[in-house]
C-alpha cells in the first residue's frame, strides 16, 4: 500500500486561471488525495472488520493502486521530461525510506505473535509468508497456495494483505523502465521528452493488454487474477494516465469537475457497499473503483479544495491518510490473532476494538518509524544510505522469520511408541492361534484409540511429511477448470476386469486402497475425479469461482459417458457430505438422495455393480495443526461422533443406493467407536487436513475396502 508521501509532492503556488478558480499544479501537494488514502483504508479496515454495509471494502485496494500509479507518473514523467531519464537510485531510496521500515516492523511483530499464538504447523506457515512477503513476492506465494483447492478452506495468513505490497513494489521495478525506455525512444528520434502523449499511450497499450488478462484469469485462474501484477497493472496505469492527462483535467469547467468528482466519490461508495466478496474479482467489477478514483482525482486537478475534494481535504479525512500506510499494515494481523488470543472468535464489538487498536499502532508508527525513516537528514542526503537501510531492513524481516523457524520446528510425538494397525499384513497360513481378520484388526485398533492422549513417537505420517496421494500430483483428479479426464489405469492395466473409481476429491483420497487391491486381484482401476464436483446430476455453484460450476457439469457428461463405453465391472463411487447452499445443494438432503438413486440406477444400466463409500466423519479442523497445538491431548482433536457423522443422513443414502440397484458401505465402524472418531488410530493419522484421509490410513483401510469391491463384483 505505498503512496508517495507528502513530502515528496513537491509544493509550489496554485495557478489561477481566468475565472478566478484555484488550479492544481502538476507539482502541487493535493490534500484531496491525502484525503482519498483515508476512505481507501477505512473500507478496507471496515471490510475485514465484518461491519455491516460494507461488504465490499476490499475495492480500497485498488484505490490505493489508482493513487499510486498516478502519483508515481507524474513523478517519474516530470523527472525524464526534464532530463531524459530517472535517477534510479534516488527514487528507490525514497521508496526505500517510505516503505520498508514500517512494513519490516509489522512483519516481525506478526511473526513473533504468530509463533507464541498459533499452533507450530500454521505458525510456520506464517513465517513463511513473512519471509516472501518481505523479499515482496508474497501475493505469488499466495496465489500458488489459492491454485490449491486442498488450501481453500485453511486459515487466512495474518500477512496475507501483504499482497498488495507486492504487486506495488513490482511495479516499482517495471514502472521506471518503462519511462526510462520511452523517454530514450523519444530522445533517439529527435522529439521532445516532456510531451505526455507517448507515454500514455504506452500506458494505453499496458491497460489494455492487463485489462484483457485480468478479466481471461478472472474466469480460469481467480487466485492468479487477484494477486499478480500483470492483472492489477492495468489499476495502476488508470492513475498514470490522470496524471500524464492533467492539463487536460485542469480545463474542466468548475461545474463539470466538481460534477465528475461527485460521482467518483459515489462510484466508489456504491461499490464498496454492493459488490460482494463471493463476486469473481478482480473482472469487471474491479472497473467501477478504479473508475471512480481515477474521476475523484482528476476532478482534483481542476479543483482541489472544492467540490469532493473539500470533503477529502477535512482535517480528520488528512489524519486518517497519513496514517493509512501504517494502519493497513497493522489491522489485519491483529484481526487474524486477536482470536487465537482470546481462545475464540470474536464478535463485531472486538473486531472494531481491534481496529482501533491497530489505529493507535499504526500512529505510533507514524511518528517513531515512518517519519523519523523518511524525514532522517543522513538518508535523505545520501541515496546509498537509504538504500542501505532498507536492505537492512529487509534482511532483519527475513532473518527474524529464519530465525523463528528453527525456533518453532515441527514437532514431534512425544507419547509412547503406538502399536500399528496390523490390517494391512496378511494372517499366517497353517495351524496357528486365530487371527483377526482386517477388518476386525481395525475395529479392535479404533477401540483402543479412543482416548489416546499423547501423540506417539512413531506417528505416520509425521506432522512434517504429510503427502497427498499419487492421483492429485499427476492430473488424474482434476481441478476446478479441467474438463477432460485422462487416461489414469493402474493395477493390472490390460486386464479385461475394469473398476471405475469416480467422484469429487474423496473418491481420490481412496486411491491408495484400491490400487494394491486392483494390482494383487488384477483388475485393471481407473481414476475418474475432479475437485467439488459429485458425480450426482444437481445444479452446482462454484463457490471458488463464484459461478454456476459448468465444468463440473461437463465433467459429469464426460464421465457418464465413458462409463456407458468403457463397461466396467465395477463403479465405486465416492464424494464429499459437505455440500451446503452455496454450492446449490445440500447433501443428505431429499434433492440429493433422490439423485443418488438416479445415479445408481444409470450406472447400473450399463452393466456395472455399483458400490458407494460412504463419507469418513468430519473432523470439524485441520487435523495436523490440530495436533500440533496439542501434542500431550489428542483429546482436544477428537470430534464426538454425533458431531461428526451424520448416521440418520447415512441410512437415508444407503437406502437411496439399494433403491437404485447398488451397494453401500457404511465405513464408520473404521473410524469411530459410538462415542468418538478417533483422529489417530494405532499410530496412524487418520486425516491430511480437515476432512480427506491420509495415504498411510487409506493404505490401512486397504484390504476391507478390497473385500467390499470384491463383494460387490460377486454379488448377482
Amino acid at each position: 500500500m505505498n503512496r508517495t508521501s507528502p513530502s515528496e509532492q513537491p509544493t509550489s503556488r496554485r495557478g489561477v486561471s481566468a475565472s478566478g478558480r484555484k488550479m492544481a499544479s502538476t507539482k502541487q501537494f493535493r490534500p484531496d488525495i491525502e484525503g482519498l488514502r483515508a476512505v481507501a483504508v477505512l473500507a478496507v479496515v471496515l471490510y475485514h472488520a465484518g461491519v455491516p454495509g460494507i461488504g465490499g471494502g476490499f475495492i480500497g485496494v485498488d484505490m490505493f493502486f489508482v493513487v499510486s500509479g498516478f502519483l508515481i507518473t507524474g513523478l517519474l514523467w516530470r523527472e525524464a521530461g526534464q532530463s531524459g531519464t530517472v535517477r534510479l537510485a534516488s527514487f528507490y531510496a525514497a521508496r526505500a525510506r517510505r516503505l520498508l521500515p514500517a512494513a519490516a516492523v509489522v512483519l516481525v511483530a506478526t511473526s513473533i505473535g504468530a509463533v507464541a499464538l498459533l499452533p507450530p504447523l500454521q505458525a510456520r506457515g506464517v513465517l513463511g509468508d513473512a519471509i516472501a512477503s518481505a523479499l515482496y513476492v508474497g501475493n505469488y506465494r499466495f496465489a500458488v497456495e489459492g491454485t490449491d483447492y486442498l488450501a481453500a478452506d485453511t486459515p487466512p495468513s495474518p500477512l496475507q494483505h501483504y499482497w498488495s505490497l507486492g504487486v506495488e513494489e513490482q511495479f516499482y521495478l517495471v514502472w521506471p523502465a518503462l519511462i526510462i525506455g520511452v523517454a530514450w525512444l523519444l530522445t533517439r528520434s529527435g522529439r521532445s521528452t516532456r510531451s505526455a502523449t507517448p507515454y500514455a499511450l504506452v500506458l494505453l497499450a499496458v491497460a489494455g493488454g492487463s485489462v484483457a488478462l485480468s478479466l481471461a484469469w478472472t474466469q480460469t485462474m481467480p487466485p492468479w487474477a487477484f494477486f499478480s501484477l500483470p492483472t492489477r497493472a492495468w489499476e495502476l496505469a488508470v492513475g498514470g494516465i490522470v496524471a500524464l492527462t492533467a492539463a487536460s483535467w485542469r480545463t474542466l469547467p468548475p461545474v463539470c469537475a466538481a460534477i465528475a468528482g461527485w460521482g467518483g466519490l459515489v462510484l466508489i461508495l456504491v461499490t464498496c457497499t454492493q459488490i460482494r466478496a463471493s463476486e469473481p474479482y478482480p473482472g469487471t467489477a474491479a472497473l467501477l473503483p478504479a473508475l471512480g478514483t481515477a474521476l475523484v482525482i482528476g476532478a482534483g486537478c481542476a479543483i482541489p479544495t472544492l467540490g469532493a475534494g473539500r470533503l477529502l481535504a477535512l482535517p480528520v479525512m488528512r489524519g486518517i491518510g497519513r496514517v493509512s500506510y501504517s494502519w493497513y499494515l497493522w489491522h489485519w494481523p491483529l484481526l487474524l490473532l486477536a482470536p487465537a488470543l482470546f481462545g475464540g472468535p470474536l464478535g463485531l464489538g472486538g473486531r472494531v476494538l481491534m481496529v482501533l487498536m491497530s489505529l493507535g499502532l499504526a500512529v505510533l508508527t507514524l511518528h517513531l518509524i515512518e517519519n523519523p525513516a523518511r524525514f532522517a537528514a543522513t538518508l535523505r542526503a545520501s541515496a546509498w544510505r537509504s538504500l542501505a537501510m532498507g536492505a537492512t531492513a529487509t534482511g532483519v524481516a527475513v532473518c527474524a522469520g529464519l530465525i523463528l523457524l528453527a525456533v518453532r520446528p515441527v514437532p514431534t510425538g512425544s507419547g509412547p511408541a503406538a502399536v500399528p494397525v496390523a490390517a494391512v499384513q496378511a494372517p499366517v497360513p497353517g495351524p496357528a492361534p486365530k487371527m483377526l481378520t482386517p477388518a476386525e484388526q481395525l475395529r479392535a485398533a479404533v477401540a483402543a484409540s479412543a482416548n489416546l492422549r499423547a501423540v506417539p513417537s512413531n506417528l505416520s505420517p509425521s506432522l512434517g511429511n504429510i503427502t497427498k496421494p499419487e492421483v492429485f500430483l499427476n492430473g488424474c483428479v482434476l481441478s476446478w477448470k479441467d474438463l477432460n479426464p485422462p487416461e489414469c489405469a493402474a493395477g493390472q492395466v490390460n486386464s479385461k476386469t475394469t473398476v471405475a473409481l469416480i467422484g469429487d476429491s474423496h473418491a481420490g483420497m481412496w486411491y491408495p486402497a484400491l490400487e494394491p487391491v486392483a494390482r494383487q486381484r488384477g483388475w485393471r482401476l481407473e481414476t475418474m475425479a475432479k475437485v467439488t464436483c459429485p458425480v450426482l446430476k444437481l445444479p452446482i455453484v462454484s463457490p471458488y469461482l463464484g459461478r454456476e460450476f459448468t465444468e463440473c457439469k461437463q465433467w459429469r457428461a464426460t464421465v457418464l459417458a465413458r462409463v456407458q463405453q468403457e463397461r466396467p465391472a465395477l463403479v465405486v463411487v465416492d464424494m464429499v457430505r459437505r455440500y451446503g447452499a452455496d454450492f446449490g445443494f445440500t447433501s443428505y438432503d431429499p434433492v440429493w438422495l433422490d439423485a443418488l438413486t438416479r445415479l445408481v440406477s444409470q450406472l447400473r444400466g450399463t452393466g456395472a455393480k455399483v458400490l458407494v463409500l460412504g463419507p469418513v466423519p468430519d473432523p470439524h479442523d485441520t487435523v495436523p495443526t490440530c495436533l500440533s497445538a496439542h501434542m500431550n491431548d489428542v483429546g482436544a482433536c477428537t470430534p464426538q461422533r454425533s458431531i461428526a457423522t451424520n448416521d440418520a443422513g447415512i441410512a437415508a443414502e444407503a437406502a437411496a443406493v439399494q433403491a437404485g440397484g447398488g451397494q453401500y458401505a457404511n465405513l464408520g465402524e473404521f473410524f469411530c467407536t459410538a462415542d468418538r472418531c478417533p483422529v489417530i488410530i494405532g499410530n496412524t493419522m487418520v486425516f491430511r487436513d480437515d476432512n480427506h484421509i491420509t495415504t498411510e490410513y487409506a493404505q490401512q483401510l486397504s484390504p476391507v475396502v478390497g473385500d467390499l469391491a470384491a463383494g460387490a463384483l460377486a454379488r448377482n
